[in-house]
């Protein structure tokens, strides 16, 4: 076929304001270790919201196309371009990819961790305007950079679900096995009801937890998280302190093992703090807004607490979303995670109906698009 020249995107060009659909270029050639992708789904994630919405802002980052979660049919390989195991990437192969990496700094060679790459790109630090142009999930091609952490996907996984594993599912496995993995028969607190949470709910399950408590709103969140594997829910609709005391009683008085923070909100700080068990573990994970609400120090140190922070997730995590979705299909209505999916025109109006907590994640499938 024809390598196509442009592409149509949904761009966001002013913080708040509704996409505009625009023609924008493609690069003129490939290069070795890339690839150019027709998109088959993108599933919008929070931070995606988060964003548009302004509350995630960088200098000079608009305008741009949104959707880091998305899976692609490979139309063009450059030379040499292999998956994260080292395969050949080839015309037809149904690609999965992530944030891109140098391999050289320190993030990536001394401590072996590619989230602290000092280089780590994303689709939503590509500005639309300037080469390679279109490297996100919200356009109809988008351009694979070599340094893209890519994944050739199993036919068995379906499109939303391998989207979803690009940061939402990847970001809560890495969350767990930072916070050392849950201990059969203990009690699991999730902060957060959307996405992560509800997947989180489930990991936290099928880990072997005697009680699963997820806190959030509104209420048909909740009632999904029961579906989900939560033995308990608690509506923040009544306040920090209600919901805390609803924690503790939920927990025999003793407070949850391990707390994990996918909600960002103010007050989550103090009361991950507060509903944790003596020498329990906190996992900050949906903190990426401004600072919090102040909480003592000297509470972390009497209940000699393990606090630590988990961002986003690598290609190992990735990988392993994959393999999870894979092993637990039957396990869980993992659809029910998912709207309907669109076309491009309608992007917009689904970032508001997630902003306004009406989905948990949309789906756009930029072939359903009219132009």
């Amino acid at each position: 076929m024809t390598i196509p020249e442009s592409t149509l995107a949904a761009v966001l060009t002013a913080h708040g304001e509704p996409l505009e659909v625009q023609r924008i270029p493609l690069p003129d050639a490939v290069e070795p270790g890339g690839a150019l992708v027709r998109i088959t789904c993108t599933t919008l994630c929070g931070t995606d919201i988060e964003i548009w919405a302004g509350k995630m802002s960088f200098p000079g980052m608009l305008p741009m196309v949104l959707g880091h979660e998305m899976v692609g049919e490979v139309l063009a390989v450059g030379e040499g371009t292999v998956d994260a195991l080292g395969e050949p990437v080839r015309v037809g192969d149904r690609l999965g990819w992530s944030e891109s990496v140098c391999g050289r700094c320190f993030g990536c060679t001394v401590l072996r961790q590619p989230v602290a790459c000092a280089h780590r790109g994303y689709g939503f630090l590509q500005r639309s305007d300037v080469p390679p142009y279109a490297t996100a999930g919200l356009a109809e091609y988008a351009y694979v950079t070599p340094g893209a952490q890519k994944l050739r996907l199993p036919a068995e996984v379906k499109d939303t679900w391998a989207s979803a594993a690009g940061c939402a599912a990847k970001t809560v496995l890495r969350a767990f096995d930072r916070a050392g993995g849950v201990r059969p028969g203990s009690r699991v607190v999730v902060q957060g009801s959307g996405a992560l949470g509800l997947f989180a709910t489930a990991v936290a399950s099928i880990s072997g937890a005697g009680a699963v408590i997820t806190v959030g709103a509104p209420a048909s969140r909740l009632s999904l998280a029961e579906r989900f594997g939560a033995t308990g829910t608690v509506d923040i609709a009544d306040g920090s302190d209600t919901t805390i005391a609803r924690v503790m009683e939920l927990t025999n008085g003793r407070g949850a093992d391990l707390v994990l923070d996918f909600a960002g909100a103010p007050s989550v700080g103090p009361e991950a703090i507060a509903m944790a068990a003596q020498r329990g573990t906190v996992a900050v994970v949906g903190s990426t807004g401004p600072a919090g609400d102040a909480f003592p120090l000297s509470e972390i140190m009497r209940k000699e607490l393990t606090v630590v922070g988990s961002l986003n997730g690598d290609v190992s995590d990735y990988y392993r979303s994959i393999e999870f979705f894979r092993d637990f299909a039957d396990r869980f209505p993992w659809d029910d995670l998912f709207s309907a999916p669109c076309g491009l025109e309608q992007a917009s109006e689904r970032i508001a109906r997630m902003h306004e907590l009406g989905e948990i994640k949309a789906v756009i499938d930029p072939r359903l698009s009219s132009r």
